[in-house]
């Protein structure tokens, strides 16, 4: 008969090595965070794009109004109402200089040729580069609105990302144990990228509704418009009514 050892020892069985479950879980928070990281810096470069077309746009603006400006200049010149000789003052004054030069100029319609011949230039002038400005500023709207559909592509992708991320974190197998990973969330960033897209979107809109305007300014101009019709357009021009500069001063400051 066997004797039977003094102590005898417990044998506990391994537990299971968690080492590859949590380097799979490290793993996929790694991918996780890089796929967030570039998503931004997605947005982000759109962003910059798109604030950069928006410069050039205020620049075309700009030189758009001059061309507003010119063309007003001239046609004022050329709509310059005749000499009113109805008081006794003008009256005396025209007829003690009764010359013929004085005469042809009030008969001409107080302008003389070389005059009226280099404002009609300047109308023709003005006219091709308002539409020149039209063109150019039309082509830098619709690259803008490749950035809108880009910006609005990036929200969507992270609105999916972060929806999956939350479905994975109610898993029982992959909730978050941490306090501090539990306030700070799965996917923080989500809310930056809305906040980058949101913005493109407002200020497209209104710069689109500005263009809209300049097009119809444009398109009413002619020889029979009115002094006062040309001092509204040059002012609306200016004040760019659809634009809220506020709203585009703040996001410039998203800018580093």
């Amino acid at each position: 008969m066997q004797s039977t050892p003094n102590s005898l020892e417990i044998w506990n069985p391994p537990t299971l090595p968690s080492t590859e479950h949590e380097q799979g879980t490290n793993r996929r928070s790694d991918k996780d965070m890089e796929a967030t990281t570039e998503l931004k810096e997605k947005i982000f470069e759109i962003f910059k794009d798109f604030m950069t077309r928006i410069t050039k746009l205020e620049e075309l603006e700009n030189g758009g109004k001059r061309f507003l400006l010119g063309f007003q200049q001239a046609l004022r010149l050329l709509q310059r109402p005749p000499i009113d000789n109805s008081s006794k003052l003008m009256e005396n004054i025209l007829k003690n200089n009764e010359t013929r030069r004085l005469k042809s100029y009030i008969k001409a319609g107080c302008i003389n040729t070389h005059d009226a011949s280099q404002s009609t230039k300047t109308l023709h002038t003005c006219m091709l580069g308002l539409h020149d400005h039209l063109i150019k500023a039309k082509s830098l709207l619709t690259e803008l609105e490749c950035l809108v559909e880009d910006a609005s592509l990036a929200i969507e992708t992270a609105t999916k990302f972060s929806t999956h991320l939350c479905n994975e974190s109610c898993d029982p197998l992959h909730q978050v144990t941490n306090d501090e990973e539990e306030l700070t969330g799965p996917y923080p960033q989500e809310s930056e990228i809305r906040e980058y897209g949101v913005v493109i979107a407002i200020i497209y809109s209104m710069v689109k509704q500005n263009y809209v305007m300049q097009e119809k300014i444009v398109k009413s101009l002619g020889f029979k418009s009115s002094s006062g019709e040309l001092e509204g357009y040059t002012l609306m021009w200016s004040l760019r009514p659809f634009v809220e500069e506020e709203i585009v001063n703040q996001a410039w400051k998203f800018m580093p």
